[in-house]
């Protein structure tokens, strides 16, 4: 009887006691990521996987020159990711939030209620993430972005949770994304998380880009002119 390749490749893994049509290669379990996760994770709510796509995405923006961004910040977790991958070329640090918590939130597209997520400070935030190329925007978006018209914006990573807010992250950053540069929505495929889904699907189905929707439950925007 002729046997397969494939069914070559089902028995060894049988034997092995694994699948091979599962994945199994999980670099955000490596002994260097996890390192760098473990420094961070009692500051973030965003898990190692998803946490390994933000660092390996702005690692790549690096060589576009331009400025990265965090819209929603919380306690600094993933601030403090990005600050280690930036320390030392110097790139600009943008962080926007309010530090006190979840501002007023729409009761139809949201289910997120007003003053969630209030146990974070601007100083605590401060005293994590630090380094003279970090930039705090304390405020509601799009507030803060007043006066920054004129940047430059290779990365972008949007956790803000809410509709409006993600709405107006989406009209002010992406016409300021460089080329070859990406936004990452923390929430896009998140079930607490509706308005942000509809926000992006809003604001770019009127663009060119087509978000891509991660297995992590993100969604990642590539600016490709």
């Amino acid at each position: 009887m002729n046997v397969t390749a494939k069914e070559l490749l089902k028995r060894a893994g049988r034997a092995a006691g694994f699948d091979i049509r599962r994945v199994i290669y999980s670099p955000w379990r490596s002994a260097a990521f996890a390192a760098e996760y473990a420094a961070i994770s009692a500051w973030t709510l965003v898990s190692e996987d998803r946490c390994y796509i933000l660092a390996s995405l702005a690692s790549q923006a690096l060589q576009l020159g331009g400025e990265f961004w965090e819209c929603g910040v919380y306690k600094g977790g993933t601030a403090m990711l990005l600050a280690g991958r930036l320390s030392a070329p110097g790139a600009p640090l943008r962080l926007f939030d309010t530090f006190e918590g979840m501002p007023e939130t729409d009761a139809v597209k949201d289910l997120h209620k007003a003053g969630e997520f209030s146990d974070t400070s601007l100083d605590g935030v401060r005293s994590r993430v630090r380094g003279d190329f970090v930039h705090f925007h304390k405020g509601l978006i799009p507030e803060t972005f007043s006066g920054l018209e004129s940047s430059r914006i290779a990365f972008a990573h949007v956790d803000v949770d809410i509709y409006s807010g993600i709405l107006a992250c989406c009209d002010f950053i992406f016409p300021r994304l460089c080329v070859g540069g990406f936004m990452v929505f923390d929430d896009y495929g998140f079930p607490s998380c509706p308005g942000a889904r509809a926000a992006v699907d809003e604001f770019f189905v009127a663009t060119n880009a087509i978000p891509l929707v991660l297995p992590t439950g993100q969604a990642l925007v590539f600016k490709s002119a």
